[in-house]
């Protein structure tokens, strides 16, 4: 339980420094943040599985490139009922899914690198 917790908090720092980086995106508190990361794990969970099988054949076709259009489209839409996230544009979005992706994953290793060691 604790590491979820850890987790949930590490994912929103690093959502929250991406709004630091990268113009286009932001956050009118840490708790949005929060409440943002909370969101996006619950719709990667139940809409984009349905997306990616539905956009199967456009990402076959683009070598699977086309999961990072899915990954911003999931970032605008968390932003359209998330108060206090804001996206100027899809391209904020997507550039931010992006980063965070890249972050979080990168972190994630670091993470199971250092449990598997102990």
């Amino acid at each position: 339980m604790i590491s979820i917790l850890i987790r949930w908090i590490v994912n929103a720092l690093v959502l929250w420094g991406v709004s630091f980086v990268l113009r286009g995106i932001y956050f009118d508190s840490f708790y949005a943040a929060l409440i943002t990361v909370l969101a996006l794990g619950i719709v990667n969970a139940l809409i984009k599985p349905l997306l990616v099988v539905l956009t199967l054949p456009i990402n076959i076709l683009t070598l699977g490139l086309f999961t990072l259009v899915l990954n911003g489209a999931m970032f605008w839409f968390v932003s359209t009922f998330i108060k206090g996230f804001y996206l100027q544009d899809f391209w904020a979005a997507f550039w931010a899914a992006l980063i965070f992706s890249i972050v979080s994953a990168l972190l994630s290793w670091i993470d199971h690198k250092i449990t598997k060691k102990n």
